[in-house]
């Protein structure tokens, strides 16, 4: 709403496996430390095309199910029409579209081709955390406070998946403060299949122009995340590539996060600010 236009809403999806490396492997060429592959190359193996639109700008994969965009010199991606993005830029050298391997790995690979999950199971118990509360203000516009946005949304949400009924957790139903450690330990305890954290961020610049949601997952080993100044001053989190508890789960982290951005997207005709990744706590 127009009230709101300062605050926008960021979704931290955490799913409840480790990603798989590729069943084979291209050749391909280093770049900035990096293995990039022809998108030619994949493409063919995965029985896609590809042509070049836009002034050469932009690369395009596609078959009868399929529809993968790529921007050159852009880690910006778009898979059947959600943005999500990549660890590395796509590159271009010499004509020649490159894409890295990781993001194969862990991005393209696993939206297009899920994995069969032998532990899966039914979704029953949710854990839904307002983010921020009591002494935690969150992001601060006039008067208004970022606490007091999360929480209703939570409870919203709450009511909602019990009449289609879910079992549900809050981390916090009041405006209490809950430290950073106690939320996931909760829902551990609770033995939650899905932790869903709210947020809204805020803005200075084109405050009347930047809305819309963006949903995090877990950043994949070997990579920098989307944000790591925001990360690692606002989030208490952990800043570099390794490996955290999260990236365990982070095939289906990353699964739920694109299938709520695609919800959010497509159901409100919201603004896409796409699938991001970040080593939030």
């Amino acid at each position: 709403c127009a009230a709101m236009r300062k605050l926008f809403p960021l979704l931290l999806a955490c799913g409840l496996s480790l990603a798989h490396a590729a069943e084979h492997r291209l050749e391909g060429v280093r770049l900035g430390g990096q293995d990039y592959v022809p998108l030619a190359d994949w493409a063919r193996a995965n029985d896609l095309g590809w042509r070049w639109f836009n002034r050469d700008k932009t690369v395009e994969a596609t078959n009868r199910t399929t529809r993968l965009q790529f921007d050159a010199d852009s880690a910006q991606a778009e898979i059947n029409g959600v943005r999500v993005r990549l660890s590395f830029p796509f590159a271009v050298v010499k004509s020649r579209p490159l894409i890295a391997q990781l993001d194969l790995d862990t991005a393209i690979r696993p939206l297009l081709f899920p994995p069969r999950f032998t532990d899966a199971r039914p979704v029953r118990v949710i854990c839904l955390d307002p983010g921020h509360g009591g002494r935690d203000s969150g992001n601060r516009v006039w008067w208004r406070q970022e606490k007091n946005y999360t929480l209703p949304l939570a409870l919203e949400l709450r009511d909602q998946l019990k009449k289609a009924g879910f079992s549900v957790a809050l981390t916090r139903s009041t405006d209490t403060t809950v430290k950073l450690p106690d939320r996931p330990a909760l829902a551990n305890r609770l033995k939650a299949d899905l932790f869903v954290s709210f947020h809204f961020n805020a803005t200075v610049a084109g405050r009347d122009e930047v809305e819309g949601p963006e949903t995090y997952c877990i950043t994949p080993i070997g990579a920098s995340s989307s944000n790591e100044r925001i990360e690692n001053t606002e989030y208490g989190s952990t800043v570099g590539t390794g490996l955290t508890l999260a990236n365990r789960n982070e095939q289906k982290s990353l699964l739920l996060a694109y299938q709520v951005q695609k919800a959010l997207v497509r159901t409100l005709a919201a603004n896409d600010r796409g699938v991001k990744r970040a080593r939030f706590a």
